[in-house]
């Protein structure tokens, strides 16, 4: 399975040149100001984009209407996008789950108290292969410009105890990129800079399963490998 990975696109998503791939995944804040406008734009472009046989949705901290709004909110999913909070859904045999939940900072969506978190991220359920939240777990790719580590401790704690194939996040735009942990991709899609300006190309990973000789005592059934980023 080929999965195209977005993340904080912020409104710029007619920027981008997508791949082919099975799945089109986007891990929040594919809007800048969290409105109704924003949201259904990105949408009809998001439903529509490529060839791909499945599109999964997570909102970020900016998709303010998906919160606060958030019947109307789902009134805008096209019928062909999987929007997921605090949930899951099964594509070609592989499980996603995906939360649009970070640290709490400022007044924008999703924002939960540090101390509530670890109960929320016990919430994931085992069995899930591709882990998709909007913000990254404490010291993976979570580093901001003034060199300040942002991401969230019960979130590493909640990866070690599922331990999914990949998980894809963004929100800290500084801290695009790739790192392996613990037989986990940790991948942070963010495709703006730390301006909101777009400045990187989507992340296509191949999500492949594991012959039964392959599988670890407590590990995973598939298998992740980058192909572009």
């Amino acid at each position: 399975m080929q999965v195209v990975c977005l993340s904080d696109t912020h409104g710029h998503h007619g920027t981008l040149r997508l791949p082919p791939g099975d799945v089109l995944l986007h891990a929040g804040d594919f809007t800048h100001g969290g409105t109704v406008a924003e949201a259904r734009a990105f949408l009809a472009w998001f439903s529509r984009a490529g060839t791909f046989t499945h599109r999964i949705l997570v909102a970020g901290n900016h998709d303010l209407v998906f919160e606060r709004d958030a019947a109307r909110a789902r009134t805008l999913l096209p019928p062909n996008v999987t929007y997921l909070q605090d949930s899951g859904v099964t594509c070609g045999g592989v499980t996603f789950w995906g939360s649009p939940v970070t640290p709490a900072h400022a007044d924008y969506a999703f924002m939960k108290d540090p101390r509530d978190l670890p109960d929320h991220w016990a919430r994931v359920p085992a069995g899930v292969d591709v882990l998709v939240t909007h913000g990254p777990p404490a010291d993976l790719l979570d580093e901001l410009h003034g060199g300040l580590h942002v991401g969230c401790p019960a979130l590493l704690h909640a990866l070690d105890r599922v331990r999914p194939a990949v998980h894809v996040f963004g929100h800290i735009h500084e801290g695009r990129g790739s790192q392996l942990r613990a037989g986990t991709v940790h991948v942070n899609a963010a495709n703006c800079d730390r301006h909101n300006r777009p400045a990187h190309p989507p992340t296509v990973l191949h999500v492949s399963r594991l012959q039964a000789s392959q599988v670890q005592p407590g590990g995973g059934r598939y298998a992740c490998r980058i192909l572009s980023a």
